[in-house]
């Protein structure tokens, strides 16, 4: 599955920066970044319960926000992107 990560991490301090970067690293383990505090994610069902466990012990729920959206397979029929795309598919033939 397909899925939309997008977080806003309250960066105040030196502790809300951890938290911010910790956010990122696991995002990255799971997907790719399209904007800077977005990733595109295609995750099976056990990744999704890790990628979302993973993000929530990392977040402060009174400080943060954490959206994580399903979408609509397959993504290049309902995904319109405009600027800058970097979109890998990793599913796709990878050329070196």
């Amino acid at each position: 599955m397909d899925v939309l990560v997008s977080y806003d991490v309250a960066t105040g301090d030196a502790v809300g920066r951890r938290r911010l970067r910790k956010v990122a690293k696991v995002c990255v383990g799971f997907g790719q970044r399209v904007q800077k505090s977005v990733f595109e994610c295609s995750v099976n069902e056990m990744q999704m319960e890790q990628l979302r466990d993973r993000l929530v012990k990392c977040i402060d729920e009174k400080k943060d926000s954490l959206r994580i959206y399903r979408l609509v397979e397959p993504r290049e029929k309902h995904v319109e992107s405009f600027g800058r795309d970097a979109y890998v598919d990793f599913d796709g033939p990878l050329v070196v």
